[in-house]
């Protein structure tokens, strides 16, 4: 069947008891039923959690075929800890293994062949890239991927649908009873959001540091009170590769371009007034944004009520300087982040339940008044794509994105019109990761869409000097300067489900053909 968005969801999938999707607010007041709480052991006075190593403490689990294990990803491409676990579990020989991640990439290259040879039978993640997309891609893994957003990952593990045997928690530093932070050893990453739910639910779980402290590790992320055992190792990260020192700041005539309008969009818009909230993407036209709108604030005595989400340095910047009154951190992109986390008054870390799960009853990105966000391609139903490549190839990542769209009062996609001799606006998307009906705003550097949806952003943009268009128009800009792009072949093999946040099914992703 077609769900809403217009993708062909095959039949046998929603007789195994999934649904379709059907718009992004289908399941309001829809009644979840939460996961039990966890049963966990004593642990007797003077009794020790600091295990000898990790093979014991795997050992101790109980894992064994069949189970379910999970990571976060705050050490991103230096992560060692999902490598250094799975080398252990492949020489015990334990397989058909479920892996819940928060997000997967090129530091977890060596799980391909574990993949391919059964260890790994079924990934869930919020996000696939590198070698490890590509073996999702040519169809290795034993049964489908499923493709989660942050909210959604915390909304699978609270409902039980994915249920955690074993956690593996990877931390900066911890102490003997298991509180665990991301700050104060050799790997700082800042926060520990992602691995929160996991800590809360899962049957088991294992601390892993290479630093460990005094009792007690405060402030800490993870309570010990939900940890039974604590590994040390050598290096649990590689610094360099956690956060550089600051991400790119763009200097490309097109990308500050495309900034320039989004910042326009928002400052013309009725929610930019003291107080406003709002996120942005980490890098390029993104991160721009908030160049061109510190000016204005500044001249118009406006102040951030909050920022949110994934933190970079020019946040940390406003935030010191008055701009921003309060950041909400769930994610570390650089060294200034990292050092301003529990250091700098309002920044602050709240785990990835606050912030985007979308059963509880305050999750953050609801209050988000604006929210900038990427794309690799758009259709002309405002449709976005951010997970599948031009080639088919899984290579990207949901994470937020479905999350603050369906949150913030007003979305912008910000995102060149060509990209590598492409058209990012088309007539159809390769894979619908974002429904149209949550976005707003299109800004590219050949002018801005805004989704007919909204007649009260159009009445406020149409009152500035920005080169607005259809997206119909842009489409057409596009096809005339590279020419329409030819439909990707894909064979029947389903390789993931997409699925939005409220746990129907978005899209699938089929096996490419070769």
């Amino acid at each position: 069947m077609k769900n809403q968005v217009g993708r062909e969801i095959p039949d046998a999938l929603l007789t195994e008891g999934l649904e379709a999707y059907q718009g992004p607010f289908y399941r309001e007041n829809y009644e979840y039923t939460r996961a039990a709480a966890k049963v966990r052991p004593m642990v007797t006075p003077k009794a020790s959690k600091v295990v000898d190593s990790l093979e014991e403490a795997i050992r101790q689990s109980g894992l064994k075929d069949g189970m379910t294990v999970s990571f976060h990803h705050h050490f991103r491409n230096g992560d060692r800890v999902i490598a250094m676990v799975f080398d252990v579990i492949h020489r015990m020989g334990i397989k058909d293994l479920y892996l819940c991640a928060s997000s997967l990439g090129k530091a977890q290259a060596s799980l391909v062949p574990m993949i391919e040879d059964g260890t790994i039978t079924r990934i869930s993640s919020s996000g696939v890239r590198d070698e490890i997309g590509e073996a999702l891609s040519a169809g290795k893994l034993a049964h489908p991927a499923w493709i989660r957003s942050h909210g959604g990952r915390v909304r699978a593990i609270e409902t039980g649908e994915v249920h955690v045997d074993v956690a593996f928690i990877g931390a900066p530093t911890a102490d003997a009873y298991g509180n665990a932070s991301g700050k104060g050893g050799k790997s700082d990453c800042g926060v520990l959001s992602y691995a929160a739910v996991d800590a809360q639910y899962a049957d088991h779980v294992i601390v892993v540091t290479d630093t460990l402290v005094p009792f007690p590790n405060d402030p800490y992320s993870i309570d010990g009170i939900n940890v039974d055992a604590v590994v040390v190792v050598d290096q649990v990260g590689e610094a360099e590769k956690i956060a550089g020192n600051a991400v790119r700041q763009t200097s490309d005539p097109r990308e500050l371009m495309i900034a320039e309008y989004a910042a326009e969009c928002v400052m013309n818009t009725e929610w930019f007034r003291d107080g406003f909230s709002f996120q942005t993407g980490a890098g390029g036209a993104s991160l721009a944004v908030t160049q061109f709108l510190a000016p204005t604030m500044r001249e118009k005595d406006i102040h951030m009520g909050f920022a949110l989400g994934g933190i970079t340095a020019p946040m940390v910047a406003m935030l010191k300087e008055g701009l921003i009154r309060k950041i909400a951190d769930t994610q570390d992109f650089d060294i200034p982040s990292v050092e301003s986390v529990h250091e700098t008054p309002g920044h602050f870390e709240i785990t990835t339940s606050e912030y985007a799960n979308p059963l509880n009853k305050g999750a953050y990105v609801n209050l988000l008044d604006y929210v900038i966000l990427g794309a690799l391609e758009i259709d002309t139903d405002f449709n976005v794509n951010v997970v599948v490549g031009s080639d088919g190839k899984i290579q990207g990542a949901p994470g937020g994105h479905v999350d603050t769209a369906a949150g913030a009062k007003c979305t912008i996609i910000v995102t060149p019109l060509i990209r590598g001799r492409l058209a990012s606006v088309r007539d159809q998307v390769t894979s619908v990761t974002t429904p149209g009906e949550t976005v707003d705003i299109v800004a590219t550097d050949y002018g801005v869409a805004v989704n007919p949806r909204r007649q009260d952003l159009v009445e406020q943009l149409q009152k500035t000097d920005l080169p607005l268009k259809s997206i119909e128009e842009l489409r057409d800009i596009a096809y005339g300067i590279v020419g329409e792009p030819k439909p990707i072949e894909f064979t029947d093999q389903v390789v993931a489900l997409v699925e939005y946040r409220d746990g129907t099914i978005i899209d699938v992703i089929r096996k490419p053909q070769v």
